[in-house]
């Protein structure tokens, strides 16, 4: 398997800031580069969307999202339970978990491209539809006999924020103008997709190595569980697209949709509808441990596997 060098730049961030360097991305550049990762996997999704009909695309995603679901609710009992936490706090990681991360998913799709491996472009539908479900189960889970919950800001803040709205605006401009229209902007959106994502891991790595510390309140056991769910979640994942017929690249990316943790979507909808949980646990576990183990480890891992149960399943 080629080696995807885009996650050498996390890498580079990660020590960066361990070491106390000056290193430092400009917020509006940030902000520039998160807006062109999401619009261009969007636009990608779209184009390819375009080659299937949408009838098809119903059973499945019901389903995917139905088991999407079980990830939030198994693992809540697991941080009550085990890791002690408060329910606030446990509600929160759970959201995070059950939910899904976008560059996680742009890094597994640049190995795929790396490799040749062809994938089924509707997976980018249920990076999606996996963002939502997982958020609400959180604030269930956490306001379940405590209180009321802001609906109504909670759901604007879930479909109108800045991912899925621009997640779902490319998927839309991509479907609509086809692999034909969008042309004239491959330059832009495909030829430099993973220049973009380099530089988005470099300051990935700088916000992670400043997250580490919010672990140490809950130390090995919130690491045990940050590298252990995200593989046990990846195996759900890769069993269900063996069996829904997708493709070995197609059943490698729902394993890591299934196996990453939000740090986007998640921590916005938990500042509002949870505000007793404290973000640094959460963020600190998804951005700190898991998405490293899943760009270094896991994403390699999780091809692994899906290439297995393709074998020995045919």
């Amino acid at each position: 398997m080629a080696f995807e060098p885009v996650v050498l730049f996390f890498l580079l961030g990660v020590f960066a800031g361990l070491i106390g360097s000056d290193l430092k991305i400009p917020g509006s550049i940030y902000e520039a580069l998160s807006i062109f990762l999401l619009l261009a996997i969007g636009l990608q999704g779209g184009v390819k969307l375009a080659e299937f009909e949408l009838l098809e695309l119903i059973v499945p995603a019901l389903i995917i999202l139905a088991v999407g679901c079980i990830i939030p609710v198994a693992v809540f009992p697991v941080l009550q339970i085990l890791g002690k936490l408060k329910r606030p706090d446990a509600a929160s990681i759970a959201a995070h978990y059950g939910s899904v991360s976008v560059v996680t998913f742009s890094v597994a799709v640049a190995l795929l491209q790396q490799e040749s491996v062809d994938f089924e472009g509707y997976m980018i539908v249920f990076l999606v539809l996996l963002e939502i479900p997982a958020l609400v189960i959180g604030v269930m889970l956490a306001r379940y006999g405590v209180g009321t919950v802001r609906w109504g800001k909670l759901v604007h803040e879930v479909f109108f924020g800045k991912s899925i709205l621009l997640l779902t605006g490319g998927l839309l401009i991509g479907f609509v103008a086809g692999a034909e229209g969008i042309k004239p902007l491959d330059i832009l959106f495909f030829d430099l997709f993973k220049g973009v994502l380099a530089l988005f891991l470099l300051e990935m790595g700088l916000v992670a190595a400043s997250r580490i510390a919010g672990l140490k309140t809950y130390g090995a056991f919130l690491v045990t569980f940050a590298i252990v769910t995200p593989i046990l979640s990846a195996a759900l994942g890769t069993v269900l697209g063996w069996m829904l017929g997708l493709s070995v690249g197609g059943t490698m990316l729902l394993a890591t949709l299934y196996a990453s943790a939000s740090y986007i979507a998640a921590p916005a909808a938990m500042r509002i509808a949870v505000p007793q949980a404290n973000p640094a646990i959460s963020i600190g576990a998804a951005l700190g441990i898991t998405f490293p183990f899943n760009i270094f480890l896991g994403i390699p891992l999780y091809f692994w596997m899906a290439r297995f149960i393709h074998t020995v399943g045919g």
